[in-house]
């Protein structure tokens, strides 16, 4: 028996029959049929290449039985619940095919070609399962890009922020994928923009960030091109930059002017941004962004700001807490059921500022007994690799 699965689906002991050819996908296997995988490696290799689907045999792979009886050790949902590290490793996969299909579009839209839809679509889907797995485990992987890669992963980022938000607003499937694909293509406009100022390490001047300014019409002007797209995407593109007050760009939109769909654009637009490093400014850490994004008044729809807080969590995955009991941690999980609860693993004494036994706390738990007193940050205590307390990967090593 054929079946079609995503790359990231993929499993030792599987026969592949078929690679699924997509524009950028000219790798030396996807002339290939009827592989065995066998090899470690080489499932690594068709994982972070550009292929996104294969056609697998299950006659001549794996047992029908391993793949369509229930299994709780191996569901074949792909949108089934995993745990933070095994997402984890799935999302990295997911960021290194995405940068280079995000820079392939872009690249496109800057010569004047159409972009592939179908490639976006598929890779919305991808971004979209993998936060059914986990809700928390890409978005919070995205703060790891560098400022080198940032004008194509914050595209990705912002796509993942549009799914999960979309998703706890209760919007139906279709316009969850909508949302995913206008976050992935908000920023297209910025290939009409300069270079030079496009990818300037310091601050723009006036003049330059009034040629920035033109972005999302240039975006809008791609989008149209493309008689597939749906109409809520391109609202997004030319509309992320307007503010409820009224003192956004490039129409200086104000309250119910801008579609519900452009104020979430905006919100997941400002978060990445501020939470990311550029070679001018340091990102802020998640918790800090969340708290500085509510001060801005008359800048976000407060509805809807207020479920963006509740889809990352009142303490995101990767923000340093102080514990009553005189602990630092960084969090871990979200407790679905209490924000104010989280899963913690501690590792070192806010008394003595020296390392502790490092263990997993759920504050949800009566009885761990503890509770967070505040955010802390991690400047503040010499910390310089929170990144890589939680996910275990050096900030900087998203696609690499």
């Amino acid at each position: 028996m054929l079946k079609k699965i995503l790359v990231t689906d993929l499993e030792l002991g599987m026969h592949i029959h078929e690679f699924c050819r997509t524009p950028g996908s000219e790798v030396p296997w996807v002339n290939q049929i009827e592989v065995p995988l066998n090899d470690i490696d080489e499932l690594q290799r068709i994982q972070q290449s550009a292929v996104r689907e294969v056609w697998i045999d299950t006659n001549l792979g794996r047992p029908a039985s391993a793949l369509h009886q229930p299994q709780p050790a191996a569901p074949l949902d792909n949108t089934a619940p995993a745990s933070l590290e095994k997402e984890l490793t799935q999302a990295k996969l997911i960021f290194g095919r995405a940068k280079a299909a995000v820079m392939m579009m872009f690249t496109e839209a800057k010569m004047g070609r159409a972009m592939n839809v179908a490639d976006a679509d598929l890779l919305v889907e991808e971004i979209s399962n993998s936060i059914l797995r986990h809700p928390h485990a890409l978005i919070s992987l995205s703060r790891l890009k560098t400022s080198d890669e940032y004008t194509y992963m914050h595209s990705v980022a912002v796509c993942a922020l549009m799914v999960a938000l979309a998703r706890r607003m209760g919007l139906t499937d279709d316009q969850v994928r909508h949302a995913g694909l206008a976050g992935l293509m908000h920023d297209v406009g910025k290939m009409m923009i300069d270079p030079e100022i496009l990818n300037k390490p310091d601050r723009l001047t006036p003049e330059e960030f009034a040629v920035m300014k033109h972005h999302p019409e240039a975006g809008l002007k791609i989008l149209e091109e493309i008689q597939q797209v749906n109409a809520m995407v391109l609202d997004v593109c030319v509309h992320h930059h307007e503010k409820m007050d009224g003192s956004g760009y490039p129409h200086g939109l104000a309250g119910d002017e801008i579609s519900v769909y452009a104020r979430m654009g905006a919100i997941c637009d400002v978060y990445d941004a501020v939470t990311s490093e550029r070679p001018y400014k340091k990102g802020w850490g998640a918790a800090q962004s969340i708290r500085e994004m509510a001060t801005w008044k008359g800048h976000f729809d407060e509805k809807v700001f207020q479920v963006f807080v509740k889809t990352l969590g009142i303490y995101p995955v990767g923000a340093l807490v102080r514990l009553a009991s005189g602990r630092l941690g960084i969090v871990i999980e979200q407790n679905e059921k209490s924000l104010l609860l989280p899963k913690v693993k501690v590792f070192m004494s806010a008394r003595t500022k020296r390392p502790i036994e490092q263990r997993l706390v759920n504050l949800a738990n009566a009885q761990d007994h503890d509770t967070i007193l505040k955010v802390e940050c991690p400047e503040d205590w010499g910390i310089t690799d929170v990144e890589e307390l939680w996910s275990g990967m050096k900030s900087g090593s998203l696609t690499q």
